[in-house]
C-alpha cells in the first residue's frame, strides 16, 4: 500500500559503527549477565555452607523412646500389620506439608527435610532419633505423639558415633527401578520389616558403630503423574512397554533390567496397533500396585549408611550387612527394590552425613505404605536386645497443680516443664515414700527437709543411716543455728538423755507404759517370747517408776523396782492409781513367797539387760530428765536431728532409740490439745526407714496427729516392710491415711499393689522400670487426690556450706548433752546397779 511517502525516509543504513556500538552494549549486557549469576551462584555457596543456614531450618536432634510392653489391652490384640496400618496415618500427615518453593530454597537449598535415624553407639544400645528443622520441631513432635501417646522425645547433643583410631565407611540405599514401582512393604512381608534391620545392628560386636538415616521430606505432587498414566494405558490393554512408550518414558526401561522381561509371551513381536495386549495376571498386579503407590501421600527420601570400626574391613563388612538387611523390600520383576552403593571413607560422605544434607542424585520417592515399612519406632513387645526402651511412661500433670507450696520436683510433659509443689494443707494428710535402694528417696527426703528449714518450719528427721542428716547440715541458715538439736548415740562424751518414762498427765502415762511395752514386743525376735504375765509386770512396774513425776524412774531402774523393797515403797508413794498399788502390795508381795517373783524378774529383765548392760545406751535411757523437750521443740519450730545410724549403734540400739523419739513426739502432738488449732504450728516428722520406728498405733499417728499439727513423710523400701507375717495392720493404716503418694522404682509384688493405688494410669511395668530420681506421684490437691503423674526429683542445690557443720554439731553438743562422768554417776546412784541381788 503506497502512503505517498518519500521511500528515502525510511531508508536507513547501518554503518560499521553502529554495529560496533552494539556489540559493545551486547558484550556489557552479556557480562553484567554474567557477574550477576556468578555473584549470586557464589552467593549459593556460602548461603547453603550449615553455619550460613537460617536458625529456623537449623536442625534439632532428639531421642525418641517408647515402651517396651503393651501398656494397653487393645494393643495386645492388634496384629502387627494393623498396627502399622495406623503408623501410616503418621506418614500420610507429614507426607501432606507443602513442598518448599521459591527463591528462598533456591539460594539455601530445600531445607524442609527431615531425618529418622537408627543408630548403634559405643554403648552398643539401639536408638532412636529424630533430627528435624526448628521450624518443623512442633508438628514433628504433634505427629509422633499422635501416633505414639507415650512416646518420651528428648532434646540431645547431637550423638557421634566415631572416635580418633578406627575407620568408617560410608554409603546410600538407591532404588533399582524407577520412583513409579513400588518396594515389598508391610503387607506383604511376613512380621516387622525393621526387625531385620534392627537385628543385624543387635549383632555389632563391641568398638563397632553404625547409623541409618532416613532423610524425608514431602514430594512435590508431580511424582505420581507418570505412575498414574502408566497404570491408565495399562489398564486399557497396553503392555508396560507400550505404556511407557507412549507417556514418553521409553528411556526408563534401562532402568528396568532386560526388556524380554517386560514383553509379552509372544516373544517380543511388536504386537499390531489394532491388538489389545492381554495382561498377564502378574502385570495387572504390578499396575494395580503402581496405581495403590501413586494414590498415597509421597515423600521424597535418602537413606544413607555409615559404619566405624577398628579396622577397615570390619567397617565395609558391617555396612554390607546392613545393605543386606534392605533386601527383603525387593523382588526380582514386578516391584521395585533396593542397592546398595558402598564407599570408604569420603571426607564428603562423613560431612553430608554429619550435617544431614539432602543429596537430589540419590533421591527416591517412597509413599507413606513404603516409608512405614522402612522406618517405625519399634513395636511393644519387640525382642530384639539392645534396644533403648523408654522404661516408663511420662503422664500429664493435673492443670490445677499447686501454685505455692512445698516443691517435690518437676513434671516433663512433651517438651513443658512444670513445678510440682503441694500446699501445707493438703501436707496434713501425711506424704509416703516408697522405692528401691538406690531410687533417691534419701534425696528425696533431704530436699523436703531443707526447703522447710530455709521457710523456718519445725522438723525432727530419724535417719537411721547417718547419711541424710550429713546431707541436710550444710544447708541449714545460720540464723537457725540456735534452733538445731543433733541427737548423735555414738558421741558418748556428751549423752544426751531420753527418758520414756517422762509423762506429766495419768493419759500420757498410760499411752508411755502401752507404748514401752509394744516397743518391747516389736524388738522381740519372736513375740511369743513375751505373754500376759510379761505385760502385766511390765505395765505396772513402768506406771510405779512414773508415779514421781518431778523424778520419774528409768529403764535402768526396772530392777530395782523389783529387788529394792525401800526404792520400791518410795515410788509408791507418789502413784495414786489404786490397782497399781494393789499390784505392789498384795500380788507382787505375794509372789515373793514363791519362785513366781524372782521368774518373773528374770524374764522382764532379761529383755531389757541388753540395753541396760551397754554403756553408751545406758547413759542415755538412763537419764531422768531427757535432754531434749519435744512438745517445747514442737510448739517453737525446733529442727530435730536424730542420727540413729546403724553402723554405729547397732541395729537394736538404733530401733529402740527410734521408737522412744517416735512414741515421744507423738505423745508431745496429742498433749497440744489444749492450745486452739489457730495456736498448734505446723511440724514435720520425716522417718526414713520408718517400719522400724513405728508400733500399731501409727494409725493413731496417721489418723489423729495430723489434727494436732504433726505431719508425717514417711519413706521405706518394699511393702512386705509393713507386715509381720498375716498382721497388715500397719500396712492397712498407711494405705487408708496417707493423702500423697511417691513410688519411686519398686520391685514385681510392690508393683501390683502400687499400680492400684496408682491406676488406672500407671502400669506394674511403669513402676517396675521408673528410672532413678524419677517418680510417679499422687498428689493431694485441696484434700482431693489427682489422677497419678511422674515427676523428676531435683538433686540437692549446689552451694552447701561445709564449714557450718562442725560448729553445729559443737554447739547441740554443749547445749543438749551433759558430761559423760556426770551421767555415769548418778545413773549408778539412782539405780544402784551391781548392789542389788535377787530376793529368796
Amino acid at each position: 500500500m503506497d502512503f505517498g511517502l518519500p521511500s528515502s525516509q525510511f531508508d536507513i543504513s547501518l554503518s560499521p559503527d553502529y554495529f560496533s556500538v552494539i556489540l559493545v552494549f551486547a558484550a556489557i549486557f552479556v557480562g553484567i549477565v554474567f557477574v550477576v549469576f556468578l555473584i549470586l551462584f557464589i552467593l549459593k555457596k556460602v548461603l547453603s555452607s550449615p553455619m550460613a543456614i537460617p536458625s529456623k531450618y537449623r536442625r534439632k536432634v532428639f531421642i525418641l523412646s517408647v515402651p517396651q510392653r503393651p501398656l494397653e489391652e487393645t494393643e495386645n490384640k492388634k496384629t502387627t500389620k494393623e498396627i502399622l496400618a495406623g503408623i501410616e496415618n503418621f506418614y500420610a500427615g507429614l507426607g501432606g506439608l507443602r513442598a518448599q518453593r521459591g527463591f528462598q530454597p533456591w539460594f539455601y537449598g530445600r531445607q524442609d527435610h527431615w531425618s529418622f535415624e537408627i543408630v548403634v553407639g559405643f554403648d552398643r544400645l539401639i536408638t532412636f532419633y529424630l533430627a528435624a528443622p526448628a521450624y518443623l520441631e512442633d508438628y514433628l513432635k504433634q505427629q509422633i505423639l499422635s501416633q505414639y501417646p507415650f512416646c518420651q522425645i528428648e532434646e540431645v547433643d547431637d550423638y557421634n558415633i566415631f572416635s580418633a583410631h578406627g575407620y568408617v565407611a560410608a554409603g546410600h540405599m538407591r532404588s533399582v527401578k524407577d520412583k513409579m514401582f513400588p518396594i515389598l512393604t508391610y503387607k506383604n512381608i511376613e512380621g516387622d520389616p525393621i526387625l531385620g534391620i534392627l537385628s543385624v545392628l543387635s549383632k555389632l560386636p563391641e568398638g563397632q558403630t553404625a547409623a541409618i538415616q532416613f532423610l524425608m521430606r514431602s514430594a512435590r505432587y508431580e511424582w505420581r503423574q507418570k505412575g498414574v498414566k502408566v497404570a491408565s494405558e495399562m489398564h486399557q490393554g497396553k503392555s508396560l512397554k507400550q505404556a511407557l512408550s507412549s507417556v514418553g518414558q521409553g528411556a526408563v526401561l534401562s532402568a528396568l533390567g532386560k526388556p524380554s522381561d517386560w514383553l509379552s509371551p509372544t516373544g517380543g513381536e511388536e504386537k499390531k496397533p489394532e491388538a489389545q495386549y492381554r495382561l498377564s495376571p502378574m502385570e495387572e498386579q504390578m499396575a494395580k500396585s503402581i496405581e495403590e503407590k501413586a494414590a498415597k501421600a509421597g515423600l521424597d527420601v535418602n537413606i544413607k549408611l555409615i559404619a566405624f570400626a577398628p579396622q577397615e574391613v570390619q567397617a565395609k563388612d558391617a555396612l554390607r550387612e546392613i545393605a543386606n538387611a534392605f533386601a527383603q523390600y525387593s523382588t526380582y520383576q514386578y516391584a521395585n527394590g533396593f542397592k546398595a552403593v558402598i564407599k570408604g571413607y569420603g571426607h564428603k560422605a562423613i560431612n553430608d552425613f554429619i550435617y544431614r544434607h539432602f543429596d537430589d542424585k540419590i533421591n527416591m520417592v517412597l509413599n507413606t505404605e513404603e516409608a512405614v515399612s522402612l522406618w517405625h519406632l519399634p513395636l511393644a513387645g519387640t525382642e530384639i536386645p539392645n534396644i533403648r526402651w523408654l522404661s516408663s511412661r511420662k503422664l500429664s500433670p493435673p492443670v490445677n497443680l499447686p501454685q505455692e507450696g512445698l516443691i517435690l520436683g518437676e513434671n516433663d510433659y512433651r517438651g513443658r516443664k512444670i513445678t510440682v509443689r503441694i500446699k501445707d494443707q493438703d501436707r496434713a494428710r501425711h506424704m509416703y515414700i516408697i522405692g528401691m535402694t538406690g531410687t533417691g528417696k534419701s534425696w528425696t527426703l533431704a530436699n523436703l527437709v531443707i526447703q522447710d528449714i530455709k521457710n523456718g518450719k519445725g522438723v525432727c528427721v530419724v535417719d537411721p543411716h547417718g547419711t541424710l542428716i550429713d546431707e541436710i547440715l550444710p544447708y541449714i541458715p545460720k540464723e537457725r543455728a540456735e534452733d538445731v538439736v543433733i541427737f548423735d548415740p555414738s558421741d558418748i562424751e556428751r549423752p544426751i538423755g531420753m527418758n520414756m518414762l517422762e509423762a506429766t498427765t495419768p493419759q500420757e502415762m498410760d499411752f508411755a507404759a502401752s507404748e514401752m511395752i509394744t516397743i518391747f514386743y516389736k524388738l522381740l525376735p519372736d513375740p511369743a517370747m513375751a505373754g500376759p504375765m510379761f505385760e502385766h509386770y511390765m505395765r505396772n512396774a513402768l506406771l510405779a517408776l512414773m508415779a514421781d513425776r518431778d523424778n520419774p524412774g528409768t529403764l535402768v531402774e526396772l530392777a530395782r523396782i523389783f529387788t529394792d523393797e525401800s526404792f520400791r515403797k518410795e515410788k509408791l508413794s507418789h502413784v495414786t492409781d489404786i490397782l497399781v498399788k494393789d499390784f505392789w502390795e498384795r500380788e507382787y508381795t505375794a509372789s515373793q513367797k514363791g519362785t513366781t517373783g524372782a521368774d518373773m524378774l528374770s524374764y522382764v529383765i532379761s529383755k531389757t539387760g541388753r540395753f541396760v548392760e551397754n554403756e553408751m545406751m545406758r547413759n542415755i535411757i538412763g537419764q531422768a530428765k531427757s535432754g531434749i523437750n519435744f512438745r517445747r521443740a514442737m510448739d517453737e519450730g525446733r529442727i530435730l536431728l536424730m542420727n540413729l545410724s546403724k553402723g554405729k549403734v547397732g541395729e537394736m540400739n538404733s530401733n529402740l532409740l527410734g521408737l522412744i523419739a517416735v512414741s515421744k513426739l507423738q505423745m508431745a502432738a496429742l498433749a497440744r490439745a489444749e492450745l486452739s488449732e489457730s495456736q498448734r504450728k505446723d511440724f514435720y516428722l520425716y522417718i526414713d526407714e520408718f517400719q522400724n520406728f513405728i508400733t500399731d498405733s501409727i494409725s493413731v499417728i496417721l489418723a489423729e496427729a495430723r489434727k494436732y499439727k504433726l505431719n508425717l513423710i514417711l519413706a521405706h523400701q518394699y511393702i512386705a516392710q509393713l507386715s509381720a507375717g498375716t498382721d497388715t495392720k500397719v500396712r492397712d493404716a498407711v494405705f487408708g491415711n496417707v493423702g500423697t503418694i511417691i513410688c519411686c522404682r519398686i520391685g514385681v509384688d510392690d508393683a501390683e499393689i502400687m499400680s492400684k493405688q496408682l491406676g488406672p494410669r500407671v502400669s506394674e511395668y511403669d513402676l517396675m522400670n521408673t528410672e532413678k530420681f524419677d517418680a510417679y506421684v499422687r498428689l493431694l490437691i485441696d484434700n482431693t487426690a489427682t489422677e497419678a503423674f511422674n515427676m523428676y526429683r531435683f538433686p540437692l542445690p549446689n552451694n552447701p556450706d561445709l564449714e557450718i557443720i562442725e560448729p553445729l554439731k559443737g554447739l547441740s553438743r554443749l547445749k543438749y548433752g551433759r558430761d559423760r562422768s556426770i551421767v555415769m554417776r548418778e545413773i549408778l546412784e539412782r539405780s544402784k546397779i551391781g548392789q542389788l541381788g535377787l530376793p529368796r
